[in-house]
């Protein structure tokens, strides 16, 4: 990802350390940026703390020196994203590597992969 732009919101699964960082920055919690970095916090992380216990959460919240107020901010903006990916309301963008030729053909394939997330969205407890 590039270091100007914050990370898509519908790849929030496969972002990397760097990734969560800037948006951590993005959504004022920058404060945390190098804590998570520390401790490894990816996409993928971040999607599975939906499936948390309260002993993970609390470990979680130790770990990262976090405030409880930051905490909930974290949580309420993690899931502004799924739910904006449920609604269908993130853009499809043409990645920087892809030829404009093939600008359909990206955002065709786009749109059917966000249908497959969204599915695995809805099957969240």
């Amino acid at each position: 990802m590039s270091k100007e732009m914050p990370p898509e919101p519908l790849d929030f699964f496969i972002w990397t350390v760097e990734d969560v960082g800037l948006w951590l920055e993005e959504i004022n919690l920058g404060s945390y940026r190098q804590i998570f970095k520390e401790n490894g916090v990816n996409g993928e992380y971040l999607e599975g703390m939906s499936m948390f216990t309260t002993e993970q959460i609390l470990r979680f919240i130790r770990r990262c020196h976090m405030k409880w107020g930051d905490f909930i901010t974290l949580c309420k903006e993690l899931r502004r994203i799924k739910v904006a990916c449920l609604k269908g309301e993130q853009k499809v963008r043409r990645p920087w590597w892809a030829p404009s030729c093939l600008s359909v053909v990206f955002v065709k394939a786009a749109k059917r992969n966000r249908q497959c997330r969204v599915v695995s969205l809805k099957l969240e407890p």
